[in-house]
């Protein structure tokens, strides 16, 4: 019998969507199930209110973990035989509650030596948080054998607009009837259950070598090379505003609201001024950057890990 764990955090429940339907997809009797939904002790409301949203910005872009409810004696006893995890992206980082769980010592018991296959549903922009992932994954000696990145497939602007238009006003729906629905697709979601097969394949064989290269045909994760560049280019931004905001205070604390205020207006004015303009320079660079971005793209699509 194999055991496997599903840990995950989900606001909406789009996600725990998609890791149903995988492990709809990985239905035998030889394999177990058991889900573990990471509790933040001060719970993330849903929708967000907008000044709640960027209170959390400084704090989950420098990974500060916050207290979370410890998983069930239960689950703490077994040795699982592979771990599913699903995280969310917040500020171009994995979540709060997420990366609070891998620095917890209850993640370094259920993780060690145990493969992992990542599920993320992000709006677009998820390779660098993966990168951090990936190192919390190699601290907590963690396998990672499969990634899988969901994402809205509409442009980026278009998708601005819709996913905070669900963020903020809490209903996945057709903004103003013209817009189209914000998140991951539900094709894309029902879609996520053609996965199970070949981590089924690899689980009861106890052979994950082949996995990320059978999740990739089928179509697991997309690389677009521009959001790659944007992301780099905003963790160098991200990294400037929350060093300079985390020191005026804790969350909530009045002296950063004003700092706050600024760094919505500096996404405002990078995401509608500056993205396009950087785009344009990466259409130009192209062709002499092509054989980096042939490179990337095969690094980011695989489950290799960095270890600087």
């Amino acid at each position: 019998m194999k055991e496997v764990l599903v840990v995950y955090y989900s606001q909406t429940g789009q996600l725990y969507d998609i890791l149903k339907n995988i492990t709809l997809g990985m239905a035998d009797p030889d394999i177990t199930f058991t889900y573990h939904k990471i509790e933040p002790k001060q719970a993330y409301k849903f929708p967000w209110k907008k000044e709640e949203f960027f209170d959390v910005f400084p704090e989950s872009f420098l990974q500060i973990p916050s207290e979370i409810e410890d998983p069930k004696p239960e689950i703490l006893e077994k040795k699982y035989d592979l771990v599913i995890l699903g995280y969310q992206v917040w500020f171009l980082t994995p979540s709060i509650p997420i990366n609070s769980f891998l620095k917890s010592d209850a993640a370094k018991k259920i993780l060690d030596k145990t493969p992992v296959i990542t599920v993320i549903g992000a709006r677009n922009m998820w390779v660098q948080a993966q990168e951090k992932l990936k190192k919390a994954l190699y601290a907590c000696g963690a396998k990672l054998v499969g990634n899988i990145a969901l994402v809205d497939r509409h442009m980026n602007h278009i998708s601005v607009i819709t996913i905070t238009h669900w963020m903020f006003g809490g209903k996945k729906d057709r903004m103003w009837g013209i817009f189209p629905k914000p998140g991951v697709s539900e094709r894309d979601i029902n879609g996520a259950f053609k996965f199970g097969s070949p981590i089924k394949e690899s689980l009861l064989s106890t052979n994950f070598s082949n996995l990320q290269k059978d999740l990739l045909e089928l179509d697991a994760v997309r690389i677009k090379p521009f959001l790659v560049l944007a992301d780099k280019r905003a963790n160098i931004l991200f990294s400037k505003w929350a060093n300079i905001i985390i020191k005026k205070g804790g969350p909530s604390n009045p002296k950063r609201k004003k700092w706050l205020v600024f760094f919505n207006y500096y996404l405002l004015l990078a995401i509608w001024g500056l993205a396009p303009i950087v785009f344009i320079v990466f259409l130009l660079t192209y062709p002499i950057m092509a054989n980096k971005i042939k490179r990337e793209n095969l690094y980011f699509s695989s489950v290799v890990t960095k270890k600087d």
